[in-house]
């Protein structure tokens, strides 16, 4: 792969203080990096996941404020990481007003930098930058994972439906996954 140095600096807290339907879109095409290892890593955002905060029965802020979900709740720009099917760490952004518990999953992205991994998957992008529970309520506008703008990369986003959710009655049905199709990856995401 060709490196792509971003042109911009990292993303703000502002950014992230927006709805969680427009951070999931705005971050395609972003850049991911963090060093792993003593190893810069690189991956442009191919595909995430809004959650609507109490309201969207696929939240985990459904079940109100616990001490798992107490980070969804604010500031924006925080890392909320859990654990799932006894298996994998799940990488999300605490996004919009503090107190909405809106949070974006990072499904997937594209390795930059002749890097080759698999970040085709949450569980599979959260392994390759070695990200844990231990990130959890890391800030990131000011840690070691931090975004970058492309201003010269433009995504095409398509909406699609959020998968895994079958439980969550209604809200199953909201295009709510945000995928660019103009990468390469998207060809291997599930429809």
């Amino acid at each position: 792969m060709e490196r792509h140095e971003p042109t911009a600096a990292p993303l703000t807290a502002d950014f992230f203080h927006q709805p969680a339907t427009d951070v999931a879109a705005g971050l395609l095409g972003t850049i991911l990096a963090r060093d792993v290892g003593g190893v810069l890593r690189r991956a442009r955002l191919v595909e995430t996941e809004a959650y609507l905060g109490p309201r969207d029965l696929a939240s985990h802020a459904s079940k109100g404020r616990t001490a798992r979900t107490d980070v969804m709740f604010g500031p924006p720009g925080r890392a909320y990481v859990y654990f799932v099917y006894g298996l994998h760490d799940m990488f999300n952004i605490v996004t919009g007003p503090a107190g909405a518990a809106q949070a974006v999953l990072v499904r997937a992205a594209e390795p930059l930098d002749d890097w080759t991994v698999d970040l085709s998957g949450p569980a599979r992008l959260a392994r390759g930058f070695a990200i844990t529970r231990r990130d959890n309520r890391l800030d990131l506008t000011a840690g070691d994972i931090r975004f970058y703008a492309d201003p010269a990369y433009r995504p095409r986003v398509v909406r699609r439906k959020r998968v895994g959710i079958d439980y969550a009655k209604h809200w199953k049905e909201r295009l709510l996954r945000f995928v660019d199709v103009n990468s390469p990856v998207a060809a291997r995401l599930k429809r």
